[in-house]
């Protein structure tokens, strides 16, 4: 299938072209119909498979042609769980609305408010907006919502996890009940689920979460090593295997600041993303990341939930993320849109049980790679695949029996 054979306009098309794509990826093939025809969604599908294009291009082809816009109104409102995603977002529906009239902008915190007031005043036809600074807005009255058309919640399962759902839902208590709302998610979670049930009635459910055709095709491995090498390991790993690009995930933002600091004195260009810098700062350091000047950024969980870069080579897990789920989440940066993609952990003997729960949930083990120059003295176990966390074991009286499962296909190692 083409794009072409989806029902968007020629200058839709023409942008989507000259982005470098020619065939909608499986979630879009789905999705942009339904919302064409003015379907609620509710949508999940693993990272890194289009959602973006597949909620944006619909909107772009329902907003098109011309209309007067009004100050401080918008028809499509897109909720992003952080700055840095919306920015992306507000990146692509540019790109993609490049030879139509249809303006958008993207608002967040962190920066001073007067400037993204005058946009407001100035009328745009898309906004992408953060929680925080919405709601911030709203009291402000620098905004109203009479003409909007279209309410998308991206991201889903991200805001939730961040604690917004309180948030959410002031905003949506001040929409017009008559809109279009649009879902997306990587995982449909009890609680997305709840959010759905509660927010969007009569929607179309579209389900990819396990979909082989659009996995992203990401090779998994991991070296064992004991925690005070693992600065030592990354550098070693980054200069032998001479990697030009790599998002390195690390627990703290103080963590973060010092193993940048670590890889410099090794003479590794690298740069540390967290919530004490700057908006300026930190999109700075993102644009220098995608185009390819800085090769190493190193971010906490939070702080990288929103980079969405196309072609990213791969990520590093320095430090094993509590849930399993981030795990999925993270190395879902990679392997994007069809591309290929590494996903490198270092783990420690105090990693064992978050790498049980990993290897559980994907249902599998993953690949070991040992390096002799740094071989753990404390011993890293093989998991056990069927483990579960000893507070789940008790509310639900069993153990899990996920080890018994095939597993998610499109996390399946690749050698």
């Amino acid at each position: 299938m083409t794009f072409s054979k989806l029902g968007l306009c020629e200058p839709i098309l023409k942008a989507v072209l000259e982005q470098g794509y020619t065939a909608p990826t499986p979630i879009q093939a789905k999705v942009i119909p339904e919302i064409l025809a003015g379907r609620s969604v509710v949508a999940s599908a693993q990272t890194g498979t289009g959602k973006t294009a597949g909620f944006v291009l619909p909107i772009l082809e329902r907003l098109k042609g011309e209309r007067k816009r009004r100050a401080k109104r918008m028809r499509a409102l897109i909720i992003e769980p952080t700055r840095e995603l919306a920015v992306q977002v507000q990146e692509s529906i540019r790109q993609y609305a490049r030879h139509l009239d249809v303006v958008s902008m993207a608002m967040f915190g962190g920066v001073d408010t007067e400037q993204q007031k005058q946009q407001l005043i100035e009328g745009v036809d898309i906004l992408v907006a953060t929680p925080g600074r919405l709601l911030d807005m709203i009291h402000q009255r620098a905004l109203h919502f009479d003409e909007l058309e279209i309410l998308v919640l991206d991201e889903a399962d991200r805001m939730l996890d961040m604690g917004f759902i309180g948030d959410i839902n002031k905003i949506i208590e001040r929409l017009p009940e008559q809109r279009q709302n649009l879902l997306l998610s990587a995982t449909m979670s009890d609680d997305v689920r709840r959010l759905a049930d509660t927010n969007i009635e009569n929607a179309v459910e579209i389900s990819l979460e396990n979909d082989w055709a659009s996995a992203p095709k990401i090779t998994q491995w991991l070296v064992t090593v004991d925690k005070h090498n693992k600065s030592a390991l990354l550098s070693h790993l980054i200069s032998e295997h001479q990697w030009t690009q790599a998002l390195v995930f690390i627990r703290t933002k103080h963590g973060a600041a010092k193993l940048a600091s670590q890889l410099v004195k090794r003479g590794i260009n690298a740069e540390a993303i967290h919530s004490d810098r700057s908006q300026a700062n930190r999109s700075k350091i993102l644009a220098e990341f995608k185009s390819g000047e800085l090769p190493i950024l190193i971010g906490t969980g939070i702080a990288a939930r929103g980079i969405d870069i196309d072609n990213l080579e791969r990520v590093v897990n320095y430090d094993l993320p509590d849930d399993a789920d981030d795990y999925i989440h993270r190395i879902g940066r990679t392997g994007r849109a069809g591309a290929s993609g590494e996903a490198v952990s270092l783990v420690s003997n105090d990693d064992f049980k978050r790498l049980c729960a990993i290897e559980s949930r994907l249902g599998q083990l993953i690949g070991r790679r040992d390096n002799e120059a740094f071989k753990a003295v404390k011993e890293v176990p093989i998991s056990i695949l069927d483990f579960v966390k000893k507070s789940a074991r008790e509310s639900t009286g069993r153990r899990s029996t996920d080890g018994n499962k095939p597993g998610n296909p499109w996390l399946k190692n690749r050698k």
